[in-house]
């Protein structure tokens, strides 16, 4: 019997998978034959297939967010096609595939004609001003001095986006089914401002931390809902100075591939901030927008004298975010819905951090 299937069987399976797998592997047999006949256009190939890839990243906070430019409607809502009762439970487990990559990349500053540098600040400027107006106020001192030990608060932490979230777990692909945002704030942005101002308190500095949901249920408008929070704040507690709007950005190719900006610093990983300084082009009514990027290159160059590679450059563009509230108003992307939370929260620290080494430095 066991000679009637060596002679028969074995044969006929091999004869089948031959079948099935003969075009695949004659076609991988070709591309490597001529990778190894023609090495020169091998690598003019790829180069061209990797600058593509890096010409088509998408930055969705930074370009497709349409109501930063103030007043204007903001995307559709992204909750329209998702449970909210089910939404912690989405992502629990990897995918069974890996069609959907994670690409990981450390973002360092290249100093050209539009990103400027003053010590350890970079600054990518998309304003009309000129090179030397912007890196004027990168050398002006801080526009307010922030009070250690006060009985007043003196810093408030809050949440456009507050449902915005991260990747549930390390590996590097994604479940496209999952809606990276979370009304849970143990897992979105509630979480990573929690940390930030938890530290600051520790540090000595008053903080206050709010963990309205603006963005739920309903996404549109969620502007216009901070806004009124801050004010409401800013009425009540009038010693405060400083607001950070703790935002996570979305960094896609077009071809669905996500970017994770993240660094290891001292063998641990964290996600990469990013500030976002708004200016005026004579329609947002911030009339203080140059003391808001004043705060924002002393706050980038702590982080980054801190902590070598752990920032983006700052973003100076066209773009509100309630910034005229304050003269200490910014907006603070940690990472990426490609980074895990573990990432995002160990940021939250450095970024604790960082502003404590700004307003120690005024004294």
């Amino acid at each position: 019997m066991k000679k009637l299937w060596v002679l028969y069987g074995f044969p006929f399976i091999l004869l089948c998978l031959l079948i099935f797998y003969g075009e695949k592997l004659a076609l991988s047999a070709s591309k490597v034959f001529l990778s190894v006949t023609n090495p020169v256009e091998t690598m003019k190939y790829l180069n061209e297939q990797e600058q593509n890839r890096d010409s088509t990243d998408v930055h969705s906070d930074n370009i497709n967010d349409a109501e930063n430019a103030g007043g204007i409607a903001e995307d559709s809502n992204p909750f329209d096609s998702f449970d909210m009762d089910s939404m912690q439970t989405q992502n629990a487990t990897a995918p069974s595939d890996s069609q959907h990559p994670i690409v990981e990349m450390t973002y360092a500053p290249v100093i050209n004609n539009v990103t400027y540098q003053k010590q350890n600040c970079y600054v990518k400027n998309l304003t009309s001003l000129s090179q030397q107006e912007v890196q004027a106020e990168l050398l002006a001192e801080m526009p307010f001095e922030v009070e250690k030990y006060s009985e007043q608060p003196q810093i408030l932490i809050m949440h456009t986006h507050a449902t915005e979230s991260y990747q549930n777990y390390p590996e590097l692909f994604y479940d496209p089914e999952y809606s990276c945002r979370d009304t849970d704030v143990s897992r979105n942005m509630v979480s990573v401002g929690r940390i930030i101002a938890e530290k600051l308190n520790n540090l000595g500095y008053n903080t206050l931390h709010d963990a309205t949901l603006h963005d739920y249920p309903s996404y549109n408008d969620s502007y216009s809902r901070s806004k009124a929070t801050v004010e409401s704040y800013l009425e009540k507690y009038p010693s405060i100075k400083v607001v950070l709007d703790v935002h996570r950005d979305a960094i896609e190719r077009t071809d669905g591939t996500r970017i994770k900006p993240v660094v290891t610093i001292n063998g641990k990983r964290y996600a990469q901030v990013m500030i976002i300084s708004g200016a005026d082009n004579g329609y947002l009514n911030m009339p203080n927008y140059r003391k808001n990027l004043r705060f924002a290159s002393h706050f980038q160059n702590a982080m980054e004298s801190l902590y070598p590679g752990f920032t983006r450059p700052v973003l100076f563009d066209y773009r509100n975010y309630n910034q005229q509230l304050t003269t200490g108003s910014l907006l603070i992307e940690v990472g990426g819905h490609a980074n895990t939370l573990e990432e995002a929260q160990n940021s939250a620290q450095l970024i604790a951090y960082s502003l404590a080494k700004v307003f120690d430095g005024e004294k």
